[in-house]
């Protein structure tokens, strides 16, 4: 590793740390933005008023504790280290600080780490870090609460369209239209055909979206190597959950997640690759 490639790396790494601190908000409040936002647009088509709520978005309030409210300072919110200095607990009321936060930040900041090292700190390493980050957030909203937001999905569809018209995924324009339509069409079809077959919704539309987002930024041509990674790590994961007793009321598991770990393992390894760990 050259000086130079050495320090992209690392400063898009810092960068990373940063950006997962703030992906740890966006998981857990976007959820409750949108179910708030569905209420009151319910209330409205009932001709209801909802009563005055304090503000609630991704910048207000601050951070704090959610057993006890205290307010995190911002020597509390450095990446990684607060945590660890806190040695996982609330400086309040000591209650338990989830592992999930710092392992989100350290995730983050390898994946722009990795962008880093490889494209370097330009354009192009920065849309591949934008991509990492959009992923990360959408696997682990998904797995939270089910959902996909539009949000994230649709601009995620787009920068990728875009991406390949400006130059900066290297694939074709029109590849990346073709594997944005084929993305979508695949799993719509899928979906009404196990409707139909047995009257239940095997998968939400935000999959759709999200197969769609891949197509658009690897090209229709990884749409079966995507996929099948999806297929094979969700049913790793689906088997473990099953014999653990960790699946939830059911049996449902989302197919999110596993969409993203196959969009992060061809960003990282190339569609291809995908095909080889496989077996195809």
């Amino acid at each position: 590793m050259g000086l130079s490639q050495g320090l992209d790396a690392g400063v898009l790494g810092v960068l990373g740390l940063l950006i997962g601190s703030f992906l740890n908000v966006v998981i857990y409040r976007l959820p409750v933005m949108l179910e708030a936002q569905w209420k009151a647009e319910c209330a409205d088509l009932q001709g209801q008023t909802l009563p005055a709520s304090t503000p609630f978005n991704l910048m207000v309030p601050r951070s704090r504790c959610q057993k006890c409210g205290h307010t995190l300072a911002w020597f509390e919110n450095i990446p990684v280290l607060s945590y660890s200095v806190l040695r996982g607990r609330c400086r309040s009321c000591h209650t338990p600080i989830s592992l999930r936060y710092p392992l989100i930040e350290l995730a983050t900041g390898a994946l722009f780490f990795y962008c880093g090292w490889h494209w370097g700190a330009n354009a192009t390493g920065l849309t591949w870090c934008g991509f990492a980050a959009a992923l990360l957030a959408l696997g682990m909203i998904d797995w939270d609460t089910t959902l996909l937001p539009d949000n994230i999905t649709l601009p995620l569809l787009w920068a990728g369209l875009i991406a390949a018209a400006l130059g900066l995924t290297r694939i074709a324009p029109g590849d990346a239209v073709w594997g944005a339509v084929g993305g979508y069409l695949s799993l719509w079809l899928v979906y009404w055909g196990f409707k139909l077959a047995t009257g239940k919704e095997g998968m939400g539309f935000g999959d759709f979206k999200l197969f769609a987002a891949l197509g658009a930024w690897f090209g229709w041509q990884a749409l079966i190597p995507i996929i099948l990674m999806a297929s094979v790590i969700g049913a790793i994961i689906g088997v473990a959950m099953k014999f653990s007793s960790g699946l939830r009321e059911g049996g449902y598991i989302p197919f999110g997640p596993f969409l993203a770990g196959a969009g992060l393992t061809a960003m990282l390894a190339g569609p291809q690759a995908i095909l080889q760990v496989v077996g195809l």
